[in-house]
């Protein structure tokens, strides 16, 4: 994404910076490329680790399996969930999306996210790579 900024939310007690990320993000489930972004977002939020939010236009869609499960935060809002098909494999509520974000969050409306656990890997590589 060519386009730096950052929006910061959350609250003092629990922090929420998304900035635009430099370079590609890949997914790869059973071997296949399954997500390729140069839109990406990152959010680090409190404690946690930074998660990658990539448009859902860059994931390809035949892959995604609506799930039934879905959990709420306060301070993102409503987030369902989907799981990962390629081929025989299946990974249970690999990715989520918050589809309707509180205000502050609106900047990722339209993002998934993955948990990296439940995919192959989730590598950024360089602006600009082959």
């Amino acid at each position: 994404m060519s386009d730096s900024y950052s929006v910061s939310a959350g609250t003092a007690d629990h922090p929420i910076i998304i900035s635009a990320v430099e370079g590609r993000i890949v997914v790869r489930f059973n071997g296949e490329e399954i997500a390729r972004s140069e839109r990406a977002l990152q959010m680090h939020e409190a404690r946690h680790a930074a998660v990658y939010y990539l448009p859902r236009a860059d994931v390809r869609g035949e892959c995604l399996v609506e799930s039934d499960h879905a959990t709420h935060c306060p301070y993102k809002g409503r987030a369902s969930y989907y799981g990962l098909r390629v081929g025989e494999a299946f990974s249970a509520d690999a990715l989520w999306s918050y589809e309707q974000p509180i205000d502050s969050m609106s900047v990722i409306t339209n993002h998934v996210a993955f948990y990296p656990d439940r995919v192959d890997s989730i590598t950024l590589e360089p602006a600009g790579a082959s």
